[in-house]
């Protein structure tokens, strides 16, 4: 019998998703600008020629992993949106999505670190980091819905532009929660759930419109 075109390509996006997700768990124990492709390879169980045949170069791999891995996560853990019953409360919501991150997904938090690490010191064009901008704009797209809720309900301050909301508070508790995750906080005797929760509190604090 001749070869199925199909069923051959259906092959291949398993086994290039499959790769991705193995290298997406080597990533996040390891440094990854200390990863050789052949180092990936013989972790993954692939010959080399296997890895080169799907991603042409390691920027293609990490970037490709660094997409699928955000995409998960904001599916399953990021949300902006939570109980409806107003913009602060949804706000909030974002917020302990982030704590969610930390308490259950820190290998995604890991993998964070490794990898803005990485991009910083290969500098990779931003025509290369298209794909993983296209998945955060997408969150700041879902944001907007929850500020211009607060617009109309008038819970959060909306004096603040929507831009320096969503930032200030992505970069903060992303990167709060990140360096937890990956001990480069002291933790002689902190508890660093309570001071997560801090931070927490003083962006709602800050962001909230006072009743």
């Amino acid at each position: 019998m001749g070869r199925n075109p199909e069923a051959d390509a259906r092959a291949r996006v398993a086994r290039r998703q499959q790769l991705i997700e193995d290298a997406f768990h080597i990533f996040a124990e390891k440094t990854i600008d200390k990863l050789s492709m052949n180092e990936v390879a013989d972790a993954c169980g692939v010959g080399i020629a296997t890895l080169y045949r799907h991603f042409s170069t390691k920027n293609a791999l990490v970037l490709a992993v660094s997409t699928w891995a955000w995409e998960q996560t904001i599916r399953r853990s990021v949300r902006t949106q939570g109980s409806g019953k107003s913009a602060a409360e949804d706000y909030e919501y974002f917020l302990d999505s982030f704590l969610t991150l930390y308490r259950d997904h820190r290998d995604v938090l890991r993998f964070n670190q490794f990898f803005n690490v990485y991009v910083q010191s290969e500098e990779i064009a931003p025509e290369q980091m298209s794909p993983y901008m296209t998945v955060i704009g997408a969150l700041a797209e879902r944001f907007h819905g929850v500020y211009e809720r607060g617009r109309r309900d008038g819970t959060l301050r909306t004096d603040v532009p929507e831009r320096e909301l969503f930032s200030t508070s992505l970069h903060l508790m992303l990167a709060a929660v990140t360096r937890y995750a990956v001990g480069l906080v002291y933790q002689g005797g902190g508890d660093p759930e309570q001071e997560l929760l801090t931070l927490k509190r003083m962006l709602l604090c800050m962001y909230t419109a006072k009743a």
